[in-house]
């Protein structure tokens, strides 16, 4: 097993319905620690870039506008096979087919409004990584137990 970081976005209507929160602890619950994090407004170059395989469809417009409404948040997450681990935890982009005890499964809308962005490949999360963050916005740093702030 290697250690990999990958990219999760959490998009607008995450923001929206108050569900920051509950995202980042099934995150962290599972281990994968974040190692960078987040706040801005996309751009409509920066939607273009991320979600250059979808700007000939119908629906490109209608997700542009959704990425722009309000903030996302864009975080880093580090763990062993984080990508995939990641993947199944957000679960299903339709959220007619995501199993239940997943992201998407229990707070997924619609298609698009499916309350996170997963990298689906290591290369796709370097690259993503890279759009959405700068080196110096990473961190390496060694994550403590509870039990490590217990006084005897």
């Amino acid at each position: 097993m290697e250690r990999e970081c990958t990219l999760i976005l959490l998009k607008p209507d995450t923001i929206e319905r108050n569900l920051v929160g509950e995202v980042i602890n099934r995150i962290e619950k599972t281990g994968m620690k974040i190692v960078g994090i987040k706040m801005f407004r996309m751009t409509d170059e920066l939607v273009a870039e991320h979600y250059s395989h979808l700007t000939d469809k119908p629906f490109f417009k209608d997700l542009r506008d959704f990425m722009m409404e309000t903030p996302i948040i864009a975080l880093v997450i580090e763990g062993f096979e984080a990508v995939k681990r990641v993947r199944m935890l957000a679960g299903s982009t339709n959220p007619r087919e995501a199993m239940p005890g997943t992201i998407r499964g229990d707070y997924s809308i619609s298609t698009r409004k499916n309350v996170i962005h997963a990298s689906g490949t290591i290369d796709e999360a370097k690259a993503e990584i890279k759009r959405f963050f700068r080196e110096d916005e990473i961190f390496d740093y060694i994550r403590k137990n509870a039990m490590d702030y217990i006084v005897s």
